[in-house]
């Protein structure tokens, strides 16, 4: 895969590794350009993905993995266009979100997601489509989107349903509170739980002991075992996009934009 360097996000090629890193300030938010620099990776994946074995998917920011979509370019869009019209925009974009993310969760490939910090709303929701996910002792995990008046839109409800029990579930999304990295090992979210700072370094060794095998076997495996819920995922765009013209969807969105705290994205 040839290298890329874009506003959000790179990535490189080494051996039969892709590394595509995140380092869109101040933490990776999923906004219109990381959509498009993602867009991008999607097709070089379909071109060129083949070449590897392997991909890990980690972040340059200190701040974390990523806190999730930017809320002040939705908010900001909600203020220019007209409800129907912004709604039809937010379909296109979660659309092409989806489009990118399936790609990733069902590539030829093993997929290793490396976090650390901040594992928060999209950003949990693209963790979620790795085969694997390496998290150092700094990890929360959440999905806040409920304070929002929404439901997560990336996919991660239908992806975290294959992976975990309903209890779980069910209780990530209804109280948005996080969960640390000890917690996410011990219910099985993470498969390896590393030092901090040690994340990227063991997916690396993780990639590197996935090129050992049969790639025809390893692809068989990976669809056998991690099928994609393609009709739960239509569902949550429906719902997302419905919820989306609510008053209190408004009314959260101006909330987080006017708050004057470093990180208000945190709970």
């Amino acid at each position: 895969m040839e290298p890329y360097s874009g506003k959000t996000l790179s990535w490189s090629q080494t051996a039969e590794t892709i590394e595509l890193r995140l380092h869109h300030e101040p933490c990776n938010e999923i906004g219109s350009a990381t959509l498009g620099d993602l867009k991008r990776f999607g097709e070089s994946l379909d071109r060129t993905g083949l070449s590897a074995r392997a991909l890990v998917i980690y972040s340059e920011q200190p701040q974390g993995f990523c806190a999730g979509a930017d809320l002040r370019e939705l908010y900001q869009g909600m203020q220019a266009l007209e409800t129907t019209a912004f709604q039809d925009r937010v379909r296109d974009f979660l659309l092409g979100i989806h489009r990118v993310f399936n790609q990733i969760d069902a590539a030829p490939l093993v997929t290793v997601a490396a976090v650390h910090g901040v594992v928060f709303g999209g950003g949990f929701e693209l963790a979620l489509t790795c085969d694997m996910i390496v998290a150092d002792r700094t990890a929360r995990f959440c999905f806040p989107e409920l304070r929002l008046g929404l439901i997560p839109g990336f996919g991660g409800i239908p992806r975290l349903k294959r992976d975990l029990g309903n209890g779980l579930v069910r209780d990530l999304l209804m109280t948005g509170r996080s969960i640390n990295a000890n917690k996410a090992a011990a219910v099985g979210l993470v498969s390896q739980l590393v030092a901090p700072g040690e994340a990227l370094r063991v997916a690396r060794g993780i990639a590197l002991q996935a090129a050992k095998f049969d790639r025809t076997a390893a692809t068989a495996a990976k669809q056998f075992i991690k099928p994609i819920p393609y009709t739960e995922l239509q569902e949550e765009i429906r719902i997302f996009c419905e919820l989306m013209g609510k008053p209190a969807v408004e009314a959260a969105l101006r909330k987080f934009v006017e708050d004057s705290g470093p990180q208000p994205y945190l709970p």
